[in-house]
């Protein structure tokens, strides 16, 4: 099984995770090589091919027309093919990719438990494997922030161990708004905390195998919160790819109340495929399948249940929270309590 990620950043360049690559100048050659590597690319991998073929055509027929001829730049060239494909795919995973120092071959043996690379793993460990919060607010709400999705190898551990610190807390909100995404195998391991038995989260399939894989909760070590506390989801339109499916998986499981805004709309896995010495294209080869809805989210990004400005959504679940705690609890002291946390966030 290849290596899927739901996020275009896990699958760059380290160099372009701590930042932009150093842009450079190209050959005409190697122009041309990159514009039909790229095209071939997609017609071998990309999840539609006949969107495939449209792309390829229509990035075709502007190098005939010379569109390309004069830029010199590969920043340029990334930034125009990207745009290029995209007008015709609306897929906001497609990208180009460039490296002035040369891009590693494919590896599309790896797994989705690897990493490519030894700057990736430092990478994700600079990020505290995508956990970038974890507390408990006063009322005994737990409070944890994601910011993506690291292969449960690498960074299981952590996730554990902010899953288990929130496990006794009497409701929970998970922060998504800052979320690109990531790899499902950690969608899956971070959902098994939220519920008591095994669910059936997720279905991707891939085109270049024609296989589906199905992606249920696991066993998982540690506390689990579990699967009747109430729950409450913060999205943005900036979460993306793995973050969605996390939120969409809970949506149509009916485990979580989703609070914010509409997400970014990226429901295609993507892995880079090299196409020149310095060029790559990052193509979606495999589509997200819900076993609820049979579809996804692409291009329409999953919408909240509880619609409200990003930088308002903590707020708002907090008190969505205190107040669903407070209906539920029949402690007179306790409700007390509760009301007092509700008069001071009026």
């Amino acid at each position: 099984m290849k290596k899927i990620l739901l996020l275009a950043i896990l699958a760059l360049p380290a160099a372009a995770q701590f930042g932009p690559p150093k842009d450079f100048t190209i050959t005409a050659a190697e122009r041309e090589q990159a514009i039909k590597g790229a095209i071939a690319r997609l017609n071998e991998n990309y999840v539609y091919p006949d969107v495939a073929k449209k792309m390829g055509d229509a990035v075709a027929a502007r190098a005939a027309k010379g569109e390309y001829a004069s830029i010199t730049s590969a920043k340029a060239l990334a930034d125009k093919l990207t745009a290029d494909f995209r007008e015709v795919s609306k897929d906001k995973h497609l990208h180009m990719e460039y490296d002035e120092k040369g891009l590693p071959d494919d590896k599309a043996d790896q797994t989705d438990d690897e990493a490519s690379s030894a700057e990736e793993r430092e990478f994700m460990a600079r990020v505290n494997f995508g956990f970038e919060k974890a507390e408990r607010m006063q009322g005994n709400i737990g409070y944890v922030e994601i910011r993506g999705f690291v292969p449960p190898a690498i960074g299981g551990e952590t996730a554990s161990a902010a899953m288990s610190f929130v496990a006794s807390s009497d409701a929970l909100i998970i922060d998504l708004r800052r979320n690109n995404g990531g790899t499902p195998a950690m969608v899956a391991y971070v959902l098994s905390y939220l519920f008591d038995d095994f669910q059936h989260v997720n279905d991707i399939y891939d085109r270049t195998t024609n296989e589906t894989r199905q992606w249920w909760t696991v066993p998982v070590p540690g506390k689990k919160f579990g699967g009747r506390k109430p729950v409450f989801v913060l999205t943005s339109n900036r979460t993306f790819s793995g973050g969605e499916e996390f939120a969409y998986d809970l949506k149509n499981l009916k485990r979580a109340t989703l609070v914010g805004e509409t997400t970014g709309g990226g429901a295609h896995p993507v892995r880079p495929f090299k196409v020149s010495q310095h060029f790559a294209i990052g193509v979606p080869f495999a589509r997200a399948i819900s076993p609820v809805t049979k579809t996804n989210w692409e291009g329409a990004g999953v919408s909240p249940d509880v619609a409200t400005p990003a930088d308002a959504a903590l707020d708002k679940a907090y008190k969505l929270a205190v107040q669903k705690l407070m209906d539920e609890t029949k402690d007179a002291e306790r409700k007390q309590q509760l009301q007092r946390l509700l008069d001071q966030k009026s």
